[in-house]
């Protein structure tokens, strides 16, 4: 499901404890976001209908979304574990970027990984300096996490252009986009589907429409189906030529859980820092309601839980910085703890506020349908399952 294609000798090494090169970013991320409001800056752009790209442009200003990414393209060069430590302190804050989770993340990791030189070149600079926003565009209707099922095809015409049809949904954050990296398959001769094919995708290209999908999401990057009617692009755009597309796929969907793991924990973090603050201060009966082991029980295994899946995100990120084969296994069992603890938090922090979990001006409502769709996407709790039963207990395959 996500095994990486690339190996290197590099040892992972796990910080247990964040170096000051990562706690410097972690605060300075933090003042960006508190500076603009936090989550209700994020609230303010869903209701005027417009992308948080003020909170983007003052990340990218200062290098952040592109920390991940090689220094010679002028990325910050610290991997997953500084673009996963800028997500979590945003989550903290009420403000996830969805954005960085497909533009840095997924597409710029493949272009790292598998672009060209003059792809590198082209691409890597803008999206280090966070000027190109790259959608990630693979999800379909009919094909869900079965990425060798997908039905939009890709047929190279005679002029060695590529002719794109298909839909895909679900796909984030588009209007905020400059490209598309879209996931086909090749239209053979016999009009048979061949292997996955990876494309960069201008906005503007003609055949291409979208059409927002509406949710119950209270935040500002809106989900899109999108329609491919014709759609032609250059070879020039065919990321890992005809036969790497797969490899180059997974290598970039490991980073996809990675972020999204990352941001679980950092709303975790933000949900049970609410749950605490008022289990102090309301009181009931003379004393302050967290003092009863009905709710800080509860509290103190959610935070345990938490910083269990903090050290598994921690793990995956070394294992895929440093290149190992085992960065799939790990990423997803972050992503997978990361999200049940998530879930967990804010349920709970719902129970702590009492009738006021449901009120409107202390947010959890918000937080809920983020944590609760942590377990839907980017891949389900149950293909997760799937993997980990399959690659790491050798059992038999269900799907």
């Amino acid at each position: 499901m996500t095994t990486s294609s690339v190996a290197t000798d590099a040892e992972p090494v796990i910080h247990l404890v964040p170096s000051q090169e990562e706690t410097l970013l972690r605060e300075a991320v933090r003042g960006i976001a508190q500076s603009f409001g936090g989550a209700t800056y994020m609230l303010r752009c869903h209701e005027e209908g417009v992308p948080p790209t003020e909170m983007w442009d003052a990340l990218a200003e200062k290098g952040y979304c592109g920390v991940n990414l090689p220094e010679e393209y002028g990325g910050g060069g610290m991997g997953m574990s500084g673009l996963a430590a800028v997500q979590e302190e945003l989550a903290i804050n009420g403000c996830t970027q969805l954005l960085l989770v497909v533009s840095p993340a997924i597409a710029g990791s493949i272009l790292s990984l598998h672009g060209t030189p003059d792809q590198k070149h082209r691409w890597l600079p803008g999206l280090s300096a966070g000027t190109e926003r790259i959608a990630f565009a693979v999800t379909e209707a009919d094909a869900g996490t079965n990425t060798h099922n997908i039905k939009t095809r890709a047929k190279r015409q005679a002029d060695g252009t590529w002719r794109l049809r298909g839909q895909k949904t679900y796909i984030s954050a588009v209007e905020h986009a400059t490209a598309l990296l879209v996931v086909a398959r090749e239209e053979l001769e016999d009009g048979q589907l061949g292997m996955p094919l990876l494309f960069i995708m201008d906005l503007d290209s003609e055949g291409f429409t979208k059409e927002n999908i509406p949710t119950a999401l209270r935040l500002p990057d809106k989900q899109w189906t999108l329609f491919f009617d014709d759609v032609t692009i250059p070879d020039e755009r065919l990321i890992g030529g005809t036969t790497g597309g797969l490899g180059a796929l997974f290598d970039g969907l490991n980073p996809e859980r990675i972020m999204a793991a990352a941001g679980s924990c950092g709303g975790a973090e933000r949900a049970i820092a609410k749950a605490a603050d008022y289990a102090r201060e309301r009181a009931v009966w003379g004393q302050p309601i967290g003092a009863h082991q009905g709710l800080s029980h509860p509290l103190a295994a959610i935070k345990i839980e938490l910083e269990m899946a903090k050290l598994m995100t921690r793990k995956a990120c070394a294992l895929y910085d440093a290149g190992w084969k085992g960065a799939g296994e790990t990423s997803n069992m972050a992503k997978y703890a990361a999200a049940e603890v998530g879930v967990k938090a804010v349920d709970q922090a719902i129970q702590t506020h009492g009738g006021n979990g449901i009120a409107l001006e202390y947010g959890l409502t918000d937080m809920w349908w983020g944590a609760r769709l942590s377990k839907i996407a980017p891949v389900s709790r149950e293909m997760i399952l799937n993997y980990v039963a399959e690659h790491s207990l050798g059992l038999p395959k269900s799907y």
